[in-house]
């Protein structure tokens, strides 16, 4: 079975707030084998909500309206329910005396206005919210349910977790959706689809999704099948081609990040790890530091930003820098070398570059990055260039790379 939701509420569609209960209800969903295929935010406007709700029901045996139950005038979702329903709405007086005794157990009396909330759909069952005054309604139709959720968070999921889930196991069949997520970096996203997509196009059952960001790219593979074992099984044959057809780019088979698995091999090894930062500004040790226990693994850094620091903090000779430039081979070579030998760590990385819109120094052009990898036998040293106009992507692009060049060395 599939499913739609449709979140109410003029708020969200502006820049201060987020629609956060789809995410959750999606998860939810998920779990009982049914697969999301739409998701909307619709305005507090009666009849734009009620040909949403119309369309949805064409579509998705479930559709799931969260937002607009409240007592006011802009809270239209009951109203536009009955009007995609074609159905007719009772005002319920045992619904308006459970508010009211619920404004009375907090002393207060309740307006007049809440009365609106005891107006249920004809064929509707009441959802009882154990967490504030508006009651949900779960509305079968020919095809499947209407959902009405109440808006806030702390409602809605108290209120699916107890009415609805026990509902929605009678009514959906038996069905799993499983994922199996790889990670890759090092080849852009074209040439990973077109690398995949023969492969992929071939399993009617399984739905994939292709995510990059900042040189990450995560691939998603959803086995959607009557049980755990068929859809298990489905993924376990397409994981090997997969494998076969990326190779070693395939750094992540479980979701996790780059600094994650980094800090799991050096952790395996024993061994440590600094920087020494200039183009990405910490930005580095940021993601390295943010991997809970990673101070088993990382000894720290520096962000020798400037060149009087790359000459204090590190001991790079000034004539250097001065010859070969801050942005060039010999004087990454020299920050990711003296890291290691100031720190006593294993490993070193050190990232210099110019990530615009100025360059530092005549040697190296806009978007010239290098990353310097010191070891136990030998520094290295990667050239990349990324001529972007957004300065935050292409730092992050340095440090992702940084992480890709360690990883290798450490070992696939």
């Amino acid at each position: 079975m599939n499913a739609e939701i449709i979140a109410v509420g003029s708020e969200m569609l502006t820049p201060e707030r987020l629609d956060t209960n789809s995410l959750w209800l999606t998860n939810e969903l998920n779990d009982l084998g049914v697969e999301v295929i739409a998701k909307h935010i619709v305005g507090d406007q009666r009849e734009r909500l009620a040909g949403e709700i119309r369309r949805a029901m064409d579509n998705a045996e479930i559709v799931i309206v969260s937002g607009g139950l409240g007592p006011t005038e802009d809270d239209v979702t009951r109203d536009s329910a009955a009007l995609a329903l074609g159905r007719a709405q009772a005002y319920i007086e045992e619904i308006a005396r459970g508010i009211e005794a619920r404004f009375a157990r907090m002393k207060r009396i309740m307006p007049e206005t809440n009365r609106r909330q005891a107006m249920v759909i004809a064929g509707a069952e009441i959802l009882f919210n154990d967490r504030g005054t508006a009651p949900g309604q779960w509305i079968p139709f020919e095809n499947g349910v209407v959902t009405l959720l109440p808006g806030p968070p702390y409602e809605l999921k108290s209120m699916f977790t107890r009415e609805c889930l026990p509902r929605l196991r009678g009514l959906v069949p038996p069905t799993v959706i499983r994922t199996l997520t790889m990670r890759t970096t090092g080849m852009s996203e074209a040439a990973l689809d077109e690398a995949i997509s023969p492969i992929y196009s071939s399993y009617k059952k399984i739905t994939t999704t292709v995510l990059a960001h900042n040189s990450d790219i995560q691939i998603h593979f959803r086995a959607r099948c009557p049980s755990d074992a068929e859809a298990n099984a489905l993924l376990e044959q397409i994981r090997p081609k997969i494998e076969t057809a990326l190779g070693d780019f395939i750094y992540s088979r479980n979701a996790d990040p780059l600094e994650v698995v980094v800090g799991r091999k050096l952790q395996a090894a024993g061994a440590t790890l600094s920087v020494a930062e200039s183009a990405t500004g910490g930005g580095l040790a940021d993601r390295i530091s943010s991997v809970p226990g990673s101070s088993a693994w990382f000894l720290g850094g520096m962000v020798t930003y400037s060149r009087r620091l790359k000459v204090e903090l590190l001991g790079i000779p000034a004539d250097l820098i001065d010859r070969c430039g801050p942005v060039s081979s010999e004087v990454t070579a020299a920050m990711a070398t003296a890291a290691r030998a100031r720190t006593g760590a294993t490993w070193s990385i050190a990232v210099t570059g110019n990530a615009g819109p100025t360059t530092d120094g005549d040697s190296a052009g806009l978007g010239d990055f290098y990353v310097g990898i010191a070891g136990p036998a030998e520094t290295t040293v990667t050239h990349r260039v990324w001529p972007s106009p957004d300065r935050m992507r292409v730092r992050a692009f340095a440090a992702q790379l940084a992480l890709d060049l360690l990883n290798r060395k450490l070992g696939r």
